[in-house]
């Protein structure tokens, strides 16, 4: 079916502007993604999956202007010992980054691959996205796949002594950042992987997640700092056997962020968690779209999202399971709320449950209210002030999704940055 005449312009526009790396090895997967593109459109308020939130800003030719943060908080993982790889606007900075050598780890450069003709990565550049096009379409990330510039790929085989941290620096005020990641985590090796940081004007994220049986990733991100930011983020993620793969996502400020998230669990008793915890206020849209495939026996999903929204703030939860034909003894859970603060804020919300297995146990719940007033009394009655009890209800609300961090000390510094963030903006 031919795209309407405005889509097919939008979408040239985009791409006209838009110019093909050195490709290497990764030509043919690139290739294929721009005709992906040409063939689906860029997103439009019209697009099922679009109706909640306007693409509008993510596919403009021109990134919008974005002010730089002027605070002096140190960046939120800056107490762990961890490998650090930043990049400043999307752009890899060696200047600022650890040398690359992590034992149980290998990692190489995007632009390295690039210059290879046999690489691992290879074979999974571009695999997973393609993947998840099917049954929703996802523009953006195919976007990714055919003009991301810089990224890295990381080869797990054994289990690193500390985590590994990407960090996303923002210098100029019009920057257009498109990273692609690569994450293999072989048979029985562990790893956690770390993101955070602002990254540019206009970012757009890709990271294709392949999990071999036995093996373990552990992902905790924190967007926030810059609050004319706009990303779209994609993660894509196969589980094998006996697999596991937790993923938790802090985000605060930001005009406009979309993170999606496309989990397919492949091999029995293989176990995906995926969650987020977001406060935002005024100008602020963010949207968690989630879909996750059980295409094996004995397998657990758990999708926990929470929002804290305030002065016309607007969240967005699209969440689905799919139980394939044979994905017996299933158990999907899936939850999404949010906490309104005034009357002027919104939550919309789409959970999803489609299932062709009789042996399974699934279950969607969403909800959207205010402070419990009885709760803010008893605090108030003991001589709590009210913004204390106010923080203090809010932060037991978000305790859910941040409790989904196995790491104690990695979520008490999510726990302490919402705090802070609470407490500035009372």
């Amino acid at each position: 079916m031919a795209l309407p005449q405005a889509k097919q312009t939008a979408t040239e526009e985009r791409l006209a502007a838009l110019s093909l790396p050195d490709a290497g090895c990764t030509r043919k997967a690139r290739e294929a993604a721009i005709a992906r593109v040409r063939e689906m459109g860029l997103p439009g308020r019209r697009d099922e999956y679009w109706k909640y939130t306007r693409p509008d800003t993510l596919i403009s030719v021109e990134a919008p202007h974005a002010a730089l943060f002027d605070g002096e908080e140190p960046d939120i993982f800056h107490d762990f010992d961890r490998l650090q790889i930043v990049f400043i606007d999307g752009v890899f900075s060696p200047e600022q980054s650890d040398d690359l050598t992590l034992e149980g780890v290998s990692i190489d450069r995007l632009e390295d691959i690039c210059c290879k003709d046999i690489h691992w990565a290879k074979d999974l550049y571009g695999v997973l996205e393609t993947r998840g096009q099917v049954p929703v379409q996802r523009p953006l990330a195919a976007l990714n796949t055919a003009f991301a510039s810089d990224g890295v790929a990381i080869r797990v085989t054994g289990k690193p002594s500390k985590p590994i941290n990407l960090v996303y620096r923002h210098a100029s005020e019009d920057s257009d950042a498109i990273l692609h990641h690569i994450v293999r985590v072989e048979s029985d090796a562990e790893v956690t992987i770390l993101e955070n940081g602002p990254a540019a004007s206009r970012f757009n994220k890709c990271m294709e997640i392949d999990i071999a049986d036995n093996g373990t990733l552990h992902h905790i991100r924190a967007q926030g700092r810059d609050h004319q930011r706009r990303a779209a983020t994609h993660m894509f993620t196969r589980l094998g056997k006996e697999s596991v793969y937790k993923s938790f996502t802090l985000t605060v400020n930001g005009v406009l962020t979309r993170n999606e998230q496309v989990v397919e669990l492949t091999g029995d008793d293989a176990v995906a968690h995926v969650a987020g915890a977001c406060v935002g206020d005024g100008d602020f849209h963010h949207d968690d779209t989630v879909f996750v495939t059980h295409d094996a026996v004995n397998c657990e999903s758990r999708q926990v999202f929470k929002k804290v929204l305030r002065n016309g703030a607007t969240g967005v939860f699209q969440g689905k399971i799919l139980v394939k034909e044979g994905a017996q003894k299933t158990d999907g859970y899936q939850i999404s709320q949010s906490l309104l603060l005034d009357d002027d804020s919104q939550f919309l919300a789409k959970p999803e449950l489609e299932i062709y297995a009789d042996d399974v146990a699934c279950s969607h719940g969403s909800t959207s209210g205010a402070i419990d007033e009885t709760a803010l009394f008893y605090l108030r009655s003991r001589g709590v002030p009210v913004a204390d009890a106010t923080d203090m209800l809010t932060l037991a609300f978000l305790a859910e999704a941040v409790d989904e961090i196995e790491n104690e000390a990695l979520s008490e510094v999510i726990v302490e940055r919402l705090q802070g963030w609470l407490s500035r903006r009372r």
